[in-house]
């Protein structure tokens, strides 16, 4: 799984997450901002790290 994909999954369950509490809690522009953050945080974790130096250079 590419970086960019584990990163998209992560926002999604994020955006969902966020969505569904702050619905709950009415409070939906907090709640997406941090699902948004903490589902970007997630999916970069998720991420297989990359074992090979030489593609990190540009």
């Amino acid at each position: 799984m590419k970086k960019g994909n584990s990163l998209a999954l992560g926002i999604t369950f994020g955006v969902a997450i966020g969505t569904a509490i702050g619905v709950a809690t009415d409070n939906l522009g907090l709640w997406l901002s941090l699902g948004i953050a903490i589902g970007a945080a997630m999916g970069t974790s998720l991420a297989p790290k990359n074992k090979n130096a030489d593609d990190d250079k540009s």
